[in-house]
C-alpha cells in the first residue's frame, strides 16, 4: 500500500475528460436515459474516494465517509448545468466536501477528540476570554499556555481541539485536477449557494463589504495562498487573532452571499 502523499504531491485521479462528461450530461438531459446519469456517477466515484481518504484520519470509518461523499456527488450530478462553463469536478468538489463537513459537524465531540483535550479546550476557551478582558487585546499562545500551566504546543493542541468541536477544519481543497476550490468550501453551504459562490467576481464584490483587516486576511489566505502564521507575521498580530478574524470574515461573507446582510453590513428589512 502506497503511503498517502503530501497535499502538493497527490497524484491526479483517472477521471474522465471534462468534455466527455459534459457530453454525457447533455445526452442524459436530451434523452432522459438514466443510464447516462449512472455512468457519470460511476466515472466520478474516484473523486469521492479521494476526499474520503483525505479525511479518513479523523476517527470515522472510511466507508461512512464514502457514503456521505457519494450523496454530495449525486447532488452535484443532479444540479449541474453543463452549459455554465464550469468543469464538473470543480462544481462537484465543494458539494462533496460540504456533505463531509456536515457529517463531521453533526458528530461534534465524537470525532475522537481525547477526553484530556476536551477538558483542556474548555479551560483554554475560558482563559482566552479572561486574558482578552484583562489585556484589552488578543492574547498570544505563550500567554495562554502560561495561564494554563502547559507548554505552548499543548496550548495549540487544545485550541485546535476547540476548532474541531466548533466546526471541523476542512482545509482549502484542491480538485484532483489541481483546481483550488478552498474559498467555496470554507464558505460552507455550497450546494444552494454554488450559483454565486463559484463566481469569484461575486466574492470580490462581497469582500468590499468587509472591514479592511478582515478583507486583507481573506485575500492573503485564499488569493495569495498564505498560511495563518504567514498572515500573522505580515500583519503583526497573533496567529490566533488571524484565525478568529478569518472565521468572523467567512461568516460575514456567508451572510452577504445568502442575502442576510446588505451593503454596509446592515441586515435587510424583514429579514
Amino acid at each position: 500500500m502506497v503511503a498517502r502523499p503530501k497535499e502538493k504531491d497527490r497524484p491526479r485521479l483517472p477521471l474522465p475528460d471534462d468534455e466527455y462528461t459534459k457530453d454525457l450530461f447533455r445526452k442524459w438531459r436530451e434523452t432522459g436515459d438514466e443510464r447516462y446519469r449512472e455512468e457519470i456517477i460511476r466515472l466520478h466515484e474516484p473523486l469521492v474516494n479521494y476526499f474520503a481518504h483525505k479525511f479518513a484520519g479523523r476517527g470515522e470509518p472510511i466507508e461512512d465517509l464514502r457514503q456521505v461523499g457519494r450523496i454530495g456527488l449525486i447532488n452535484a450530478v443532479d444540479r449541474f448545468d453543463p452549459e455554465r462553463g464550469v468543469k464538473f469536478t470543480t462544481y462537484a468538489t465543494p458539494t462533496i466536501l460540504g456533505e463531509i463537513r456536515r457529517y463531521f459537524r453533526d458528530k461534534g465531540w465524537t470525532m475522537k477528540v481525547p477526553r484530556r483535550l476536551q477538558e483542556l479546550c474548555l479551560d483554554a476557551a475560558k482563559v482566552v476570554d479572561e486574558l482578552t478582558s484583562e489585556l484589552g487585546r488578543s492574547s498570544t499562545v505563550a500567554e495562554i499556555a502560561e495561564r494554563l500551566g502547559v507548554t505552548e504546543d499543548k496550548a495549540i493542541e487544545a485550541l485546535e481541539a476547540c476548532h474541531a468541536y466548533d466546526l471541523p477544519s476542512l482545509e482549502a481543497a484542491v480538485t484532483p485536477e489541481g483546481e483550488e476550490v478552498g474559498m467555496e468550501e470554507q464558505l460552507g453551504e455550497v450546494d444552494e449557494m454554488l450559483e454565486s459562490v463559484v463566481n469569484r467576481e461575486t466574492i470580490r464584490q462581497a469582500l468590499e463589504q468587509l472591514p479592511e483587516r478582515e478583507r486583507q486576511i481573506i485575500v492573503m489566505r485564499f488569493w495569495h495562498d498564505m498560511s495563518q502564521s504567514q498572515v500573522a507575521k505580515k500583519l503583526g498580530i497573533s496567529q490566533m487573532h488571524v484565525s478568529r478574524l478569518q472565521r468572523r470574515a467567512l461568516q460575514r461573507l456567508r451572510e452577504i452571499l445568502e442575502g442576510k446582510v446588505g451593503v454596509g453590513g446592515e441586515r435587510p428589512k424583514g429579514g
